[in-house]
């Protein structure tokens, strides 16, 4: 018998809130968390001063020795961990130390400041601004590893490094770990810290939004008017079990993991190739021998790129049609290595919740793009028994997870 995998447990930090009450509140308002960076205004020749940072992280009452060689995005990561755990009620688990829980977890890289102190040495010719905790702090796989010794963890180790697709890879790769027989326990998820860097990658290939008077208006994905993405921050984490594992000590079960679909485009490292992309999708759907008339939305990847938003929602519509669609972007940016685990958890949430958020600052459709169902005015009230989360990256690198409502 083949094995099912559940979410017994979510957690996250974002600039809309790190609880599902405070991030509904915030997705109802129909605002973004966009702002204007002064402090970004030092740097010549970057057009944007727009991203939408984590305004109110407060790390909690950890014990300082396990924490104190982390940077900003472990310690997101920790935070959004500890949330998911205790809603799973797994965190004083005897099985969270025995080798049947692993953690699958991803960023686009480590902490900023840290890989700069190494960086300053080749400048300086000094290594005053290295410490003990330089590397740990910069390493792709801090939060991976740091999640693993703060838990305690014996189990498998999955680091996903794919920029936009490091969050939702790891998801996928828990759910075929779990499937598999290999664990019966994954914490999966990304994070990502906020980087003038990061928006200066964007910036130089023309594609970051440069509306720094009216950040309340950027991101516009799939908007004919449009004019690139904005960087944000945070962290997002599902805790996946095995659902009899999960039955038998009477877990709170979120959603079921019913499909997994992951390629490459092989063709350009930076831009969009549709045929693949809708090729993931189809993986999805073949994984958990689900139809495409089953799915009843789609949160889309959504970047507020030209060719990104047009390559995707084509993709899309030539596969599910006209199918209720939107993306958290518009709201709190890209969060690179997060987006894929915060927007799969923010889709649960929705579904759960038989409403799904608009796309803000969506006024009119670039005629270019898919003809799908864009959710917008005040959102939908829909119930549907299953959704997919998309996300695309750098590299031709292409995810979609399904999620599957269960009544209990």
């Amino acid at each position: 018998m083949e094995r099912r995998v559940v979410v017994t447990g979510g957690g996250l930090v974002s600039a809309l809130g790190n609880d599902w009450d405070t991030v509904l509140g915030s997705l109802r308002l129909c605002r973004n968390k966009v702002i204007y960076m002064s402090d970004w205004e030092r740097f010549e020749k970057m057009n944007t001063r727009l991203a939408a940072p984590v305004t109110d992280f407060r790390v909690p009452d950890f014990p300082r020795k396990k924490i104190r060689g982390m940077g900003r995005i472990a310690l997101m990561a920790i935070t959004a961990v500890d949330s998911a755990m205790r809603e799973a009620g797994l965190l004083d688990h005897p099985e969270i130390r025995d080798g049947s829980c692993g953690v699958s977890f991803g960023s686009s890289a480590g902490s900023i400041n840290a890989l700069v102190d190494f960086y300053s040495m080749l400048v300086t010719n000094n290594t005053d601004g290295i410490s003990a905790t330089s590397y740990i702090r910069m390493m792709p796989q801090t939060c991976a590893a740091n999640i693993s010794v703060f838990y305690g963890l014996t189990g498998r180790l999955i680091t996903t490094n794919t920029a936009c697709t490091s969050g939702s890879m790891a998801i996928g790769y828990a759910y075929e770990n779990i499937k598999s027989g290999a664990q019966d326990i994954m914490i999966a998820g990304g994070a990502e810290e906020l980087s003038p860097a990061d928006s200066a990658v964007f910036d130089t290939l023309f594609a970051a939004s440069s509306l720094n008077d009216f950040p309340e208006q950027t991101p516009r994905a799939y908007d004919r008017k449009r004019d690139g993405l904005v960087i944000g921050e945070g962290a997002g984490v599902l805790i996946l079990e095995e659902y009899e594992h999960a039955k038998a000590r009477n877990a709170h079960i979120l959603a079921e993991v019913v499909g997994f679909g992951t390629n490459t485009d092989g063709t350009h490292i930076t831009q969009p190739n549709k045929h693949t992309m809708r090729k993931a999708m189809e993986l999805a759907l073949k994984s958990g021998n689900i139809s495409s008339d089953q799915i009843g939305y789609v949160n889309t990847h959504g970047t507020a790129t030209r060719l990104g938003d047009i390559a995707e929602s084509m993709a899309t519509w030539e596969l599910l049609g006209k199918v209720p669609a939107s993306t958290v972007k518009n709201y709190i940016g890209h969060t690179l290595g997060a987006c894929g685990a915060i927007e799969a958890l923010i889709t649960i949430h929705m579904m759960n919740e038989g409403w799904f958020a608009p796309n803000i600052n969506l006024t009119e459709v670039d005629p270019a793009c898919g003809d799908l169902d864009y959710i917008t005015g005040s959102g939908l009230d829909l119930k549907t028994d299953y959704v997919m989360s998309n996300n695309f990256a750098f590299g031709g690198i292409n995810t979609s997870l399904i999620f599957k409502r269960m009544d209990e």
